[in-house]
């Protein structure tokens, strides 16, 4: 196995509480980090149909000054300006988020443009044609956060979020790495109020995100390691969780293979992410049944199968990693070997891993890929399909 002996590794401090009851360390938390003023942010979900807010501003007490419980999934802008001004009402010292993505990055996202002065245009990434993004500095300290997380969301500990515009290129990313969390909280009872559906959707998200890490040619030893656990943890748990939905250590193991997930893609080693494509944001965007795992794993046979050449080395040690392969053989058999492994994986859990298994109408499949070729780059290697013809080939390879 060849790992890099040459890299960089970054490793943020966060705190990270794990437990049934880890949620009553919150308000010990917030008097470490010398706020008095906490303001939540959550899901009308969250507030309306779980006990989780109700613990929360229990645990609280006098230290919560506000409520926003508006927070929706790919957090559209409009709604993070409610956040922002219903925050900015209250003077708040300390931001804490109550959910899974949604309220995290919405919380993040509130929490930098109560510092910046700019619009969200103003203050977001741009990726000019041929060039390097470019990040503007925001400079401005921000309001320490603390996450009370109910999914497994790999977005948990990052340095910026991700808002939703209604015109494109639609996602806008904010980046500081001043946003990182002060603490994560994996609290048992918090995980359980999320639906099975979710959990595991969300799960599969990070599980796929696992998957291409592993492939990476040029893994450094650090990241390998919080890669090869993680993926260990979901190839145990995730089965577990469709047996036993209502276990929270289930549903806390997940959690924390989120977290090593998260803690890998900061340092990453660079390199051999191969030929790639947007098209599972297109097919979640348009179908607003599909969530991110599912449409994510319903690509993953065709993109490890069109990138065997590029990336044969990191998808033979995926092969190794999961127990698939056997003495004497060859790169490119362990390779097939893998990628079998994890369509059968997927289906063994109940997870769609063909496009046809969504249900979706075939016919749609020119229209996604002309609107895939339209998207704007954020971030993708420079081996991103962007032909029309060609995409409806790769869709047509996963159908």
């Amino acid at each position: 196995m060849g790992l890099s002996a040459t890299f960089r590794y970054l490793s943020p401090a966060t705190r990270l509480y794990a437990g049934v009851d880890a949620l009553s360390h919150l308000s010990r938390e917030v008097q470490r980090l010398e706020a008095s003023r906490a303001f939540v942010v959550c899901s009308q979900t969250v507030a309306q149909t779980t006990n989780l807010l109700n613990r929360t501003k229990d645990t609280l007490e006098d230290l919560c000054v506000g409520v926003y419980d508006e927070a929706k999934k790919e957090s559209p802008i409009p709604l993070v300006l409610a956040g922002v001004e219903a925050a900015r009402a209250v003077h708040p010292d300390l931001i804490v988020a109550v959910g899974g993505g949604s309220a995290v990055v919405t919380a993040r996202a509130i929490t930098i443009l109560l510092a910046e002065e700019g619009t969200v245009h103003d203050l977001c990434t741009t990726y000019p044609p041929g060039e390097a993004p470019v990040s503007p500095r925001l400079l401005e300290p921000k309001l320490p956060n603390i996450l009370v997380l109910t999914t497994p969301t790999t977005g948990a500990n990052r340095g910026g979020a991700a808002v939703m515009d209604d015109k494109p290129p639609y996602r806008l990313e904010l980046f500081d790495p001043k946003a990182r969390p002060a603490c994560i909280i994996l609290d048992g009872q918090a995980l359980l109020t999320a639906p099975l559906s979710l959990y595991l959707d969300t799960s599969i998200t990070t599980f796929m995100g696992l998957v291409g890490a592993l492939q990476s040619p040029n893994l450094n030893p650090l990241s390998y390691s919080d890669l090869r656990q993680a993926l260990e943890l979901s190839l145990t748990f995730l089965p577990q969780l469709v047996a036993h939905p209502e276990d929270p250590d289930v549903r806390i193991q997940l959690g924390v293979a989120s977290v090593l997930a998260n803690r890998a893609a900061d340092s990453p080693s660079g390199g051999g992410r191969g030929i790639n494509t947007t098209l599972d944001k297109q097919i979640r965007y348009r179908y607003k049944q599909v969530g991110q795992g599912a449409s994510r794993a319903v690509l993953l046979a065709a993109e490890m199968r069109r990138n065997r050449e590029i990336l044969v080395t990191g998808q033979a040690r995926l092969a190794e990693v999961m127990g698939l392969s056997k003495e004497g053989m060859s790169d490119l058999v362990s390779a097939e070997a893998a990628t079998q492994g994890l369509v059968d994986f997927l289906q063994s859990i109940g997870v769609p891993a063909r496009i046809r298994d969504l249900r979706m109408p075939e016919d749609d499949l020119q229209a996604i890929a002309e609107a895939d070729a339209a998207q704007p780059s954020f971030g993708e290697s420079g081996h991103r399909i962007t032909d029309v013809g060609e995409l409806l080939q790769f869709l047509r390879e996963a159908w």
